[in-house]
């Protein structure tokens, strides 16, 4: 039995796995950045700001027309600023 390749057109592309790691990723930032900032003022907030363009992420490369449009060039570099800025929010924050 020949094993599935993940990086053809029959399985899941790899902009998909970037967009879907980044997304967990921010995800996991914001949880861990509202566990160890417990008691912070705007804690609620700032996690919120780091985890929601990660949910939202992962939950639009799982949707077939919307992960469509993330192979644009333009949503990708677009969401790399975000996802950028989003960890940097997070480091700084």
């Amino acid at each position: 039995m020949v094993p599935p390749n993940f990086f053809s057109r029959e399985g899941i592309r790899l902009t998909m796995t970037n967009y879907r790691l980044g997304g967990y990723l921010l995800v996991a930032i914001g949880l861990l950045n509202l566990r160890y900032q417990t008691g912070e003022p705007g804690v609620v907030r700032n996690s919120i700001i780091i985890l929601a363009p990660g949910a939202l992420v992962l939950i639009l490369s799982f949707i077939p027309k919307t992960a469509a449009m993330l192979h644009s060039k333009t949503v990708q570099k677009i969401s790399i600023v975000i996802g950028l800025a989003a960890i940097l929010f997070a480091a700084i924050n």
